[in-house]
């Protein structure tokens, strides 16, 4: 099968930001995929946060910035610009996952400290540079909310830790009745799910008609957390793919093999 056919006629929702998925979008096009957008989460800029102008003006005293995803990243260095603050050459960047390194080096940022096989952070703090942090500082850029387990471990460790919250995630009002109706047609297969947030919003946004579909459909998800979530139980399949577009790409071509 021609690379430009082995997704012939499958149907894959994507419910990143829209501008977030570009490049996925593009392998999966070019592969001959049906590609749905339904945007399950949102994310937009903190605004206005005297803690967040506080943890930006502390850069430069920083030994290290953690970005817990690629999100953190956009958000995060376009609060810096806004704020007229330059990256203090010293300071190195941490990712946790591919996607965010990546979003790094795409940023101007060559040295990245990312984990190697497993993409968490858990397997950031497995890292060399992250074991000997005793009085050191640290910068996590990251969204409202979220895990503490980075933080947790840090601290734990004699890291001071200081948290650059800047970006909110938030449930869109996207309008299920276009993918119920491709759903209907027979035109979707594969979801694919990058958070268990995501997921959970996924879930609720499409009602009692779209749940009664998950049984007959594959989620695609990058992350083993991700795929033990309550809610992935309700489909039919679920595969755990790498991160990032060619790998995720690649998990599709298991579903359009066995479809």
């Amino acid at each position: 099968m021609s690379p430009a056919t082995r997704l012939k006629g499958l149907g894959v929702v994507l419910t990143r930001p829209k501008g977030a998925v570009v490049e996925l979008e593009r392998e999966l096009a070019t592969a001959g995929a049906r590609v749905l957008h339904f945007p399950a989460l949102e994310i937009t800029p903190i605004g206005e946060s005297p803690a967040l102008d506080a943890a930006l003006g502390l850069l430069a005293r920083q030994d290290m910035a953690i970005f817990v995803s690629a999100n953190a990243v956009d958000m995060g260095l376009a609060a810096l610009r806004e704020r007229s603050i330059e990256w203090p050459k010293r300071v190195p960047v941490a990712a946790v996952g591919e996607m965010t390194a990546q979003a790094l080096r795409n940023s101007g940022f060559p040295e990245v400290i990312s984990p190697t096989e497993r993409f968490d952070s858990e397997a950031l703090l497995e890292r060399p540079e992250l074991q000997a942090v005793s009085g050191g500082n640290i910068i996590v850029f990251r969204g409202e909310g979220g895990r503490e387990r980075l933080r947790e471990v840090l601290e734990s460790r004699g890291a001071r830790v200081t948290y650059a919250e800047c970006y909110r995630r938030s449930r869109p009002d996207t309008d299920p009745a276009p993918l119920l109706a491709a759903w209907s047609r027979g035109e979707v297969h594969v979801v694919g799910v990058l958070s268990g947030e995501t997921l959970e919003n996924f879930v609720e946004m499409i009602g009692p008609e779209g749940r009664s579909k998950l049984a007959s459909t594959v989620l695609v998800v990058t992350h083993e957390a991700i795929a033990r979530h309550p809610d992935a139980k309700r489909f039919g399949r679920v595969l755990v793919s790498r991160p990032g577009a060619t790998a995720l790409a690649a998990a599709m071509t298991q579903v359009r093999d066995s479809t």
